[in-house]
């Protein structure tokens, strides 16, 4: 009698626990009717697997094709639609509102802390730190991003970073080339020394790796002075590639997962920053190496927890968004000769203009018109950053819609990025739209976000992946190896790594 007693009130807290769920989950739908149009799919899971689902990062996905006002209304005639450019839906656990309306977007990231406020999801603070300017709010956030975009402004430009980005990209473009001879000699070796007409011999490069190995070392090198030799770059790069891992891993805290190693990762690597504070402050003024350390460091605006998260979100973002920038021009440019032909004129025009040992100058970043634009339409067609996440802190009104209080905002700058009735052939690759334009964010463009929250590094990015495609262009022909595209996870990604088969230029006679 006993045992069928616990379980029938074993069967009663199952019951009442599943009727708690489905209510919690559908409740808001109820409570918030003037909510945009929409639905929450699934009690708990709600609309989330669709929403993350794997898709070509130049297009929208399956989700928002089948929910919003997107590329197939204006070539169908609207049939596809579901919902409209703003709707409701169940994501990430969370009643959540889905914008991919160009007006909404820029006035949900310019009201940030007024009407909104950013939220990521708990696990994310759980890796980056609760200091870390990606989750940190109010006042926090400000101090924190004044200081780093006075630190960018002061650094963006100057002939030490400059150079340090020139020597690292020759570093870099020139271990091809020795590669390159190591193969050829090979196959002469092979053919008994036949020097008479055989075919070139082209190597393939993994370019996502070789693009993160130049972020990488260019970073730690402005960040903390370290080169890329010092054993201590090599700890950090093998810490820190844990922990990019983690953060795009399921948040299962448990020993052995990516997510528990990257928490764990990312402890050393403070306890790895921590040391070099320690020893700067201990050298004093003999151990100034010119760095953002060294202006940490004289900085009292900001605690010594700040500081070190300030160096993890400095190495996250230097690291990241300006590899995959520049595997995403290097992938574009890839498949458009055309373009590419015109990259390399303006490079040549550059490098005609100095002696063969002079270093690329601030005067000559501003040559570079046309790989802005490149760069741009690589940034609009990549969609490096699909969206960002938000909460409205109160009941907002926008036009006719309502976003209820305490809900999740989700602004998608790819839908804007692709949507045809903004940029002409929006899932082509054209530089040349950017012509006689704005080259900074805009309602129709932002690819770094916006308002208070824009990527304070964002031109450190641009410079870097210009300096870089100047080597390039003028040392290497290339072509993607087989097929590789880029994917939106929601996270984008080469799923191989973007191979290239790349052929030395022969210098002219």
């Amino acid at each position: 009698m006993m045992g069928g007693e616990l379980a029938l009130a074993a069967l009663v807290i199952l019951l009442a626990s599943l009727l708690a769920l489905v209510l919690g989950h559908f409740l808001p739908l109820l409570l918030n009717p003037k909510a945009p149009r929409g639905s929450f799919g699934w009690p708990l899971l709600g609309e989330t697997l669709r929403f993350l689902t794997p898709h070509a990062s130049n297009t929208l996905g399956g989700f928002l094709e089948d929910h919003c006002s997107s590329i197939a209304d204006d070539d169908d005639g609207g049939g596809g639609c579901r919902y409209g450019q703003v709707f409701k839906s169940h994501l990430f656990c969370t009643p959540t509102v889905v914008s991919c309306d160009q007006e909404l977007n820029h006035f949900i990231l310019q009201n940030e802390e007024r009407l909104f406020q950013c939220s990521y999801p708990r696990p994310i603070h759980g890796i980056l730190g609760k200091s870390s300017m990606l989750v940190v709010l109010g006042e926090d956030h400000k101090r924190l991003r004044n200081f780093a975009l006075a630190l960018v402004t002061s650094t963006k430009l100057k002939p030490s970073y400059l150079g340090d980005i020139e020597k690292i990209a020759l570093h870099v473009v020139g271990s091809w080339s020795w590669r390159h001879h190591a193969k050829q000699s090979r196959r002469d070796d092979d053919d008994g020394g036949d020097l008479g007409g055989g075919k070139k011999q082209q190597v393939v490069v993994a370019f996502c790796e070789e693009a993160r190995k130049f972020a990488f070392s260019v970073i730690v090198k402005q960040v903390l002075g370290l080169s890329p030799e010092e054993p201590v770059t090599a700890r950090i790069l093998e810490d820190f590639l844990a922990f990019m891992k983690g953060l795009i891993s399921f948040p299962l805290y448990i020993p052995g997962t990516p997510y528990a190693k990257a928490v764990q990762a990312r402890e050393r690597i403070s306890e790895t920053v921590k040391g070099i504070i320690e020893e700067r402050r201990s050298a004093g003024s003999s151990c100034k190496k010119g760095d953002f350390l060294d202006v940490l460091l004289s900085s009292n605006e900001l605690s010594d927890e700040e500081k070190v998260s300030f160096v993890l979100d400095s190495l996250l973002g230097g690291y990241e968004t300006t590899s995959l920038l520049i595997s995403m021009v290097v992938y574009f440019l890839g498949q458009s000769a055309l373009d590419l032909d015109l990259v390399k004129r303006e490079h040549d025009s550059i490098r005609a203009n100095k002696g063969k040992e002079d270093c690329l100058t601030s005067e000559d970043y501003k040559k570079m018109e046309y790989t802005q634009h490149v760069i741009n339409e690589a940034l609009r067609c990549g969609n490096i950053v699909k969206f960002v996440h938000r909460k409205a802190l109160k009941d907002v009104r926008y036009k006719e819609y309502l976003i209820p209080s305490g809900w999740k905002v989700l602004p998608v700058f790819s839908a804007v990025h692709l949507n045809p009735s903004l940029h002409g052939n929006a899932q082509q690759f054209q530089p040349c739209r950017w012509e006689g334009t704005s080259q900074g964010t805009s309602k129709r463009f932002t690819p770094f976000g916006g308002g208070p929250r824009l990527c304070p590094g964002s031109e450190l990015a641009k410079v870097e992946a210009a300096f870089f495609l100047h080597h390039l262009v003028l040392n290497y022909r290339w072509r993607i190896h087989g097929d590789d595209i880029p994917m939106a996870y929601p996270y984008v990604e080469f799923q191989r790594g973007l191979p290239i088969e790349i052929e030395p230029i022969s210098p002219d006679p």
